[in-house]
């Protein structure tokens, strides 16, 4: 990478962010969160239009999601030939590949196509996150990553939020009564006639987006976007250049604590449809419930903005936010219909800075060693495909919400654990001048 830099930031000494670039990667995150929670509401579509079982639609979000968990590391690799600039614009052109593929096959109503072209979609995101959170993290202090990254969440999930009404108005609209309309037809031919009225309506919409993701890419790859060289993410570069990556422990355990995070992150974000379908409510209600999550993490995105790191470190926020989460997933299964589901959105303030510090978390230190830390650290998206798949799994055979208790708790008990190695271990490294003053534990 570092020979292929078109220009390059030097941030050895507490680096201060450039405006221009973040206002690019806040634009990015937009559209890669605009993609990404399009999930939630496709589960619901992918149901309805290819008429599958409840386990056959969370394929949706596994398909999508294990795409980084197989593409995080050739990612790395592309990103040391291309450059962060050129390798977010190839990231961006391959997304746009997905989306098309993806409206193609849904439209014909072929599921494995579909589920393909959110596999593509899934590859293209992969090069994107590998090249802009290592670059949020580094751009600036590392003690304040997590606020860094926090901004890039509110750019997600505003578009997040919108992302749901977006595609209920173009696609989802009526689909209640389009449901009943299906259940009581029994002539086949009329029957299939509606199912392929209502899946071609997600054409142009995702034509469309596979338009403006070209265009992007486009714009990307003629940006001024700066490279930046892994030193800046280096407090002791001797140290972090001849050690072995395999002997950075808090980087193993973040990756851990990532697949947990984005586990959970998506089991109340895109499983709460279902979640709420589970109680007999109605499915023009379900369709949006990802909205709710969505608007709960953008509260605590700004509540975390307010308090890391002036009055608290990234680490103690994120054990409250674990502490948090647990009692809130107790409280949800200790209650039923609209509250219940309430509670699931609840838990996208509880989820909203473990991201932001757990990523910077599990890079601090690599020096050289960043790219691919990056790299392995995305692979924890996988959590995304594996956790969910566990719910509908579970759900099949036992209480659902019991389920979601036993998929969720363990997962915010282990990040708890992770938040307090990290503060230790950042403890420990601080001067005896500073503990006393320290925010850690």
């Amino acid at each position: 990478m570092a020979r292929q830099i078109d220009s390059e930031i030097a941030l050895a000494h507490k680096p201060v962010p450039q405006i221009g670039p973040l206002l690019i990667l806040g634009g990015m995150f937009f559209i890669f969160g605009f993609v990404t929670w399009l999930n939630g509401p496709l589960i619901t579509f992918v149901r309805l239009a290819f008429t599958l079982d409840d386990l056959s639609a969370f394929l949706v979000p596994m398909a999508f999601y294990m795409s980084y968990f197989f593409l995080a590391l050739p990612s790395a690799w592309i990103l040391k030939r291309t450059g962060m600039k050129n390798g977010m614009a190839l990231g961006l052109l391959i997304m746009a590949v997905g989306a098309a593929t993806f409206g193609q096959f849904a439209t014909m109503r072929v599921f494995p196509g579909a589920l393909t072209g959110l596999f593509i979609i899934g590859a293209g995101l992969a090069i994107l996150q590998t090249a802009s959170n290592p670059y949020i993290s580094i751009v600036g202090p590392i003690e304040s990553a997590a606020s860094r990254i926090a901004v890039m969440g509110i750019c997600n999930k505003v578009a997040g939020f919108l992302a749901p009404f977006v595609f209920g108005y173009l696609v989802m609209d009526g689909i209640g009564a389009l449901d009943a309309q299906i259940k009581s037809t029994s002539n086949m031919s009329q029957r299939e006639a509606l199912l392929n009225g209502f899946a071609s309506k997600i054409h142009m919409p995702y034509l469309a987006m596979a338009a403006l993701l070209a265009l992007l890419a486009m714009f990307v790859a003629k940006s001024s976007l700066p490279n930046i060289h892994d030193s800046a993410n280096s407090v002791d570069r001797t140290d972090a250049d001849t050690t072995s990556l395999f002997s950075q422990r808090q980087l193993w355990l973040g990756v851990i604590a990532l697949f947990f995070y984005v586990g959970v992150e998506v089991m109340a974000g895109d499983a709460i449809g279902t979640y709420g379908r589970s109680f007999g409510l109605p499915l023009q209600m379900t369709a949006f419930f990802t909205s709710f999550t969505l608007g709960a993490m953008l509260v605590g995105y700004v509540a975390g903005l307010l308090v890391i790191p002036r009055f608290m470190s990234q680490e103690r926020y994120l054990a409250l936010s674990a502490v948090l989460a647990i009692f809130i997933s107790i409280t949800a299964y200790m209650t039923t219909g609209y509250l219940s589901v309430g509670c699931i959105a609840a838990l996208g303030f509880a989820n909203a800075m473990m991201w932001p510090a757990i990523f910077p978390l599990g890079i601090k230190g690599l020096g050289r060693h960043t790219e691919a830390g990056s790299a392995i650290m995305i692979m924890g998206i996988a959590g995304g495909a594996v956790l969910p798949q566990i719910f509908a799994h579970l759900k099949a055979t036992h209480n659902f919400q019991l389920v979601f208790l036993w998929v969720t708790v363990p997962a915010y008990l282990y990040i708890l654990l992770f938040a307090v190695f990290c503060g230790r271990e950042t403890a420990a490294s601080l001067p005896a001048s500073q503990l006393n003053t320290s925010h850690e534990f």
